[in-house]
This record gives C-alpha cells, structure tokens and sequence, in this order.
C-alpha cells in the first residue's frame, strides 16, 4: 500500500544539451496529477519546487561537466527534500527536470535511511539510455548523461562530501529499455556490475519476463525496496513526442503500463521519479498527460 505522498518539482534544465525539461514539472501538474492521485484515494501533499537557475544567467565552467556546480546546488537542495520526506515515511514523487536530479533523489533516500537499520534499496531506471558516463569517458558534456554512474559511486571526485561516497550499490541497479548506449559508457557499464535489459531484451521475451528479473534483481529477490526513475524516452516517441532526448524503437504504450503495474504490485517502491518530459517537443502536452498516467499505474490504478 503507498502511504502519503510528496510532490517535489525540480525544474533543472542545466544537466541537458536541449532547453525547455525546466517546464517539466509544471506540465505534468497541469496534467491534473494531484487530483487524479487524489481519486486513487492516496494523500498527496505537494511541496512546490526546488528552486533552479537558468542557463542564460551563468557560465559552463567544464567543458566535460556543464555547469557541474550548479546543478550540485540543487540536487543538494533536493536531497534534502527527499531525505526529510523517507524519514518521516512518506513517498518522495519527485518530478524533472532533466535526469541530472536523480543525483539529488538517490543521495537523499541514501541519507533519509536510517544510518541504525539494516535498510537498504535498489533502483530499477527506465530510459533509452545509461546515463553511466563520467566526465572522463563523456562525449557531450551533459551531467543528465552521468547522473547514475554517479550516484553509483563514480562521483566522488565530482560531488565530494557532504555527498556520500555511494548511494546506491551498482549490484542492485536495473537498467531497463536502453537501446542507445554510448562506446565507452558501454565498457563502463560492463565493469560496474549494473544490469542492462535492453529493448532487445524486452522484445526476444516481453515486458513481463524483463520486469520481473527487474524487481528481483534491484531488490534481492524482495529483501530490499526499489526506487524507480522514469525517464519518458523510455516510450517510443511515437507515444511520448515530448522528450528531451527521443529514440525510435522504445516501448508501447502498453508496456510502459505493464512495467508500472508490475512494480505496484511488487509492493516494493519506496520512491518514484518521473523526467525529461520537454513541453516545447510536445503535442498539446500529451507527453506530460502519458507521464501521469503512468505514475497512476505505479501508485495502483488499474483497468477494473
């Protein structure tokens, strides 16, 4: 059962390549996303944004880490929010933004777990890509691209303490529906211990069979809860035009639903956070209404 949820907006747009992710958050709100959480008859609190500056008001300082400072500001901010609402039980619904916030999501599940219990977590991250290039191995420059590798504890060097070392084991991260994944990202993900289930995967066995290994994997076969990360290019851009970075060949509509599904019904998610929806990209904002949909299909609706 999902207890109280916490809206957090994070309307960063700095981890990307592509303006207009900084509408994200409020795209998805206009979307009706309180209301129709409320239906489902769960407590929802929204707790506003994260405050997040504009590109046009400051300067790259890396060309291999584009405004690295930046954006650690405000997923520290973020972390914050995310800790303050895991140690008073509530579920973190935090929304993007591009994939950079999760920096700021899992440092702060990482800090709201108690440092007394034995509590742990895994991540199941759908997107179209790894998101596990380092400024070393990057090829753009965009932290959205880095976000997981760091937080898997290739980071330190980049997000030095207050940050933890590590906030999630690599062993325990799922990587489902990549299908464009960079060389030496590639080499990276190989050695970390991260398991990919590509869209090859999910088409030479379905979705189900994916989801299942999924949620037993990132969260030793129950023994852990799960944090997931939506990124909506994890949809084909035929359903989900409204993305910052679109990849022909993702999943349908329908599978897109099944996965939430199955992950509410795993009784296992802990936190949720829904990115890259770009209203500028969109089609009357139907990106951002798919986006909620699917975040009711996480929090428990169903067909009948």
């Amino acid at each position: 059962m999902v207890g109280q949820i916490e809206i957090i907006g994070v309307p960063l747009d700095l981890g990307a390549d592509r303006r207009g992710v900084d509408m994200g958050p409020s795209a998805i709100r206009y979307a009706g996303l309180s209301v129709k959480l409320k239906s489902l008859g769960l407590r929802v609190e929204d707790r506003g944004n994260v405050d997040a500056p504009i590109a046009e008001a400051i300067d790259i300082e890396l060309p291999n880490a584009k405004y690295l400072s930046k954006v650690r500001d405000v997923c520290l901010s973020l972390s914050k929010k995310v800790a303050s609402s895991v140690r008073t039980g509530k579920v973190p619904l935090v929304l993007g933004g591009d994939h950079s916030i999760a920096i700021g999501t899992l440092a702060g599940i990482r800090n709201g777990i108690s440092k007394e219990s034995s509590e742990d977590f895994g991540v199941i991250w759908l997107d179209a890509h790894g998101d596990f290039n380092t400024p070393d191995i990057t090829p753009s420059g965009n932290i959205h691209g880095m976000s997981l590798a760091f937080a898997a504890g290739q980071g330190s060097k980049w997000f030095p303490p207050p940050w933890p070392k590590r906030s999630v084991d690599p062993k325990k991260i799922v990587i489902v529906g990549a299908r464009q994944l960079d060389p030496k990202e590639q080499v990276n993900l190989k050695k970390s211990g991260v398991k990919v289930l590509s869209m090859s995967d999910i088409d030479r066995v379905g979705m189900m069979a994916v989801m299942k290994d999924a949620i037993n994997d990132a969260s030793d076969n129950g023994n852990n809860k799960i944090h997931v990360s939506l990124d909506l290019d994890l949809v084909d851009p035929s359903d989900a035009p409204g993305v910052g970075t679109p990849v022909r060949g993702g999943a349908t509509y329908r599978e897109a639903h099944l996965a939430m599904e199955m992950i509410h019904e795993s009784g296992l998610m802990r936190s949720l956070e829904v990115v890259e929806v770009n209203p500028i990209l969109d089609q009357q904002n139907a990106t951002a209404e798919l986006a909620v949909e699917l975040i009711l299909s996480a929090m428990g609706k169903r067909i009948i």
